[in-house]
């Protein structure tokens, strides 16, 4: 399966401004509807019953439950990302996407539980939501008014990556709390990976890659929602 080339050249940054305006508008279109259809999924998820399934399955096998739910999130956003950067065929792509956005849609399940049933405020998703998006807003705006490359934070992102992956993979293992400022750390790592990956839009990708650029983006937005619906759903 390749993947499209993304060397010098052939970026949206450097395409003529028609081709890299309809880029841009395909991409946020796009993300706007993986958004619409992850809230979907959520709804038939916890109307149907499959919602309270799931979180059973996750909370009541402890953190080793925890583990391998990450685990085998990591293996498909793998697969779903390939997917979305196939050169293969368009409903490849899409595909990809689809079957990312059903794999947030489930991974969250367990904390929308937490915060529907345990916080004590009836309109925190959408609070959590509104606060995830006027971020977003913001960072998008920042990159596109300073038209800036913020490709510089890859490899600060990876680390702080996997060092944010080691204390929640030993929060499971050993049950200590991160506590809220691990939450309010891990926003700040999210809003500065929607700040790369909106650089990458026009640094990295090519006009044909809007699937795929959305996939990216929708990642991000979700870990930036996941964290701040964590900090209004804490009683601390």
């Amino acid at each position: 399966m390749n993947e499209f080339a993304t060397s010098f050249g052939t970026s949206v940054a450097d395409s003529a401004p028609a081709m890299r305006a309809q880029f841009i508008r395909k991409t946020y279109l796009l993300l706007a509807a993986a958004i619409l259809a992850f809230i979907g999924v959520e709804v038939v998820l916890f109307t149907t019953g499959a919602a309270d399934m799931i979180a059973n399955v996750i909370f009541g096998s402890g953190g080793i439950g925890w583990l391998v739910v990450l685990g085998l999130f990591m293996a498909v956003s793998f697969l779903a990302n390939r997917w979305a950067t196939s050169e293969t065929s368009k409903v490849t792509q899409l595909l990809g996407l689809g079957v990312f956005i059903v794999a947030e849609a489930v991974i969250f399940v367990p904390l929308i539980f937490i915060s529907m049933y345990y916080a004590g405020d009836a309109s925190v998703l959408m609070k959590a939501g509104i606060v995830t998006l006027g971020l977003f807003l913001g960072i998008t705006a920042t990159v596109f008014i300073t038209k800036s490359d913020f490709s510089f934070l890859g490899p600060i992102l990876a680390i702080g990556g996997f060092v944010a992956l080691g204390f929640i993979a030993s929060r499971l293992l050993f049950g200590f709390s991160l506590g809220s400022v691990f939450a309010f750390v891990m926003v700040a790592f999210a809003g500065t990976a929607i700040l790369y990956e909106t650089s990458n839009v026009l640094h990295r990708f090519n006009p044909n890659q809007h699937v795929a650029a959305s996939l990216t983006l929708f990642a991000s937005v979700a870990l930036l929602f996941w964290y701040i619906l964590s900090i209004f759903s804490s009683r601390d």
